[in-house]
């Protein structure tokens, strides 16, 4: 295990960020962090294979990863725990360690009660993915949670003006409040339209093309996701339960 950052197989002279993790949104992430930081990734389920990745990330191992200055949590928000409590001994005082997750409160709490005080914790949702983000990310919605320290600060400042990001600070309990509806209403319909089809791909209405576009943003998220939104959000079912009556009370006019 490399005990010091000059023995990252890195070059020097950027901060270094590493990805616990690197699935569909984390390749995402490197592509447009790159010119930014000198990055490296680690993904348990390829831990030897080389991904389809950028020529300058380096897939390494854990412990690797750890040593970095800035540490993204891009697994399954099932995973996070487990992640910070294999992280919590490698971490060096002062990194920062940051989450993906589309929930907030469940990830927020595990990374307070897993990481050690000496590291700085900063909760994100980035409001977008790999099919939304297909033309860039300038413009796009991302909520940032402060969570312990002050590098936050400095996060939100090189994502609005680096990236063009739109930066929405609150807290998890206001995020999650939120994107039950905003994010768990949107999963939950694609998830019922795409399961109906086949649906209508050429004598269609403006508004329904409009609809299956946002469909098709959300339709290809790996089935964790849909999960995380729905059942680790705390306010999901209740969001559900009133769409849900909502709907069988309209459709019930139609009935008699």
């Amino acid at each position: 295990m490399p005990q010091t950052l000059n023995e990252l197989p890195l070059k020097p002279g950027k901060p270094h960020l590493g990805f616990v993790g690197y699935g569909g949104f984390g390749q995402l992430a490197a592509l447009h962090l790159s010119p930014y930081f000198d990055i490296c990734a680690y993904d348990s389920l390829r831990p030897n294979a080389r991904m389809m990745t950028l020529p300058e990330v380096a897939i390494v191992g854990f412990e690797q990863v750890a040593l970095c200055d800035v540490v993204v949590l891009a697994v399954p928000v099932s995973e996070i725990r487990a992640s910070c409590e294999k992280l919590a001994p490698l971490l060096r005082p002062g990194t920062v360690v940051v989450d993906v997750g589309s929930v907030k409160i469940a990830p927020v709490s595990d990374m307070i009660e897993c990481l050690p005080d000496h590291v700085q914790i900063i909760g994100t949702h980035p409001l977008f993915g790999p099919q939304s983000a297909a033309n860039g990310v300038a413009g796009l919605k991302l909520s940032l949670c402060p969570v312990r320290g002050s590098a936050w600060r400095n996060l939100r400042v090189f994502l609005r003006r680096q990236l063009g990001l739109k930066v929405y600070v609150c807290s998890a309990n206001h995020h999650d409040r939120d994107a039950a509806t905003v994010q768990g209403l949107t999963h939950l319909i694609a998830k019922v339209l795409s399961e109906i089809g086949p649906l209508p791909t050429e004598m269609t209405t403006a508004s329904f093309d409009l609809l299956m576009q946002a469909v098709s943003m959300v339709q290809d998220d790996p089935p964790s996701v849909l999960h995380a939104i729905e059942s680790a959000n705390p306010y999901a079912a209740d969001v559900r339960s009133a769409f849900f009556a909502k709907a069988a009370e309209i459709g019930a006019q139609f009935e008699t």
